[in-house]
């Protein structure tokens, strides 16, 4: 397994708020680009995942805010978002994000994470994960990293348990869907202490290149 952080160069002082590039053997993690529109919905169209009630993803429609967005976010500190790119050639198979970045009480949050129907459940996940992880806890010295899914999510729910999140419990009525439902969401946590124990796990399941379940 190859793991390397690749950070552009920038002389001013806005180089703290840098999405750096995160290479490993399967995937790639660059900086979100307004380039990539077109890739996202190509991506996004592998499965219609913009149909799905519990998650939101880019369609042709709403890229460009998507993208938007994400870059304001960026430009503020609070927000590294990323394009999820297969390192053997560079195409574009999904997106995830650093966002609630608090540098003071070093946490954040990893999220706005989907992937091409194609690649859901294999190792790009697991490999994404640990890349996201490993440069959470060892680059930013982050004492908490948190995830939040829908509570109808199920399947992001045991996702995120197999990386060795521990369930804080449940947020009633935690944000307002666009299609207007109230959504209830489910807060998972790992720590700094914790960090060394789910390495190893991610690590051992991501040599294994099997598919999860």
């Amino acid at each position: 397994m190859i793991f390397a952080v690749i950070h552009q160069h920038q002389s001013n002082c806005k180089a703290a708020n840098m999405t750096p590039t995160l290479q490993g053997s399967l995937v790639t993690l660059r900086p979100l680009l307004h380039m990539d529109a077109r890739s996202l919905v190509d991506a996004a169209a592998d499965g219609e995942l913009w149909s799905l009630p519990f998650t939101v993803v880019p369609s042709a429609d709403t890229v460009e805010a998507y993208i938007n967005k994400a870059l304001k976010g960026q430009a503020e500190g609070t927000v590294m978002p990323f394009a999820i790119t297969l390192s053997s050639d560079q195409s574009v198979i999904g997106s995830t994000r650093f966002w609630k970045l608090d540098r003071e009480n070093r946490k954040l949050e990893i999220g706005h994470t989907w992937y091409s129907r194609s690649w859901q459940r294999t190792a790009a996940n697991t490999e994404s994960k640990l890349l996201l992880l490993r440069y959470a806890f060892e680059q930013l010295q982050c004492v908490r990293v948190q995830f939040t899914t829908d509570v109808l999510n199920e399947r992001s729910q045991a996702a995120i348990l197999r990386i060795g999140a521990v369930q804080e419990g449940i947020i009633r009525n935690e944000r307002i869907m666009p299609n207007g439902r109230k959504r209830n969401s489910v807060r998972y946590s790992i720590i700094d202490d914790e960090w060394p124990e789910v390495c190893s796990n991610l690590e051992r399941r991501l040599s294994g290149h099997t598919e999860e379940k």
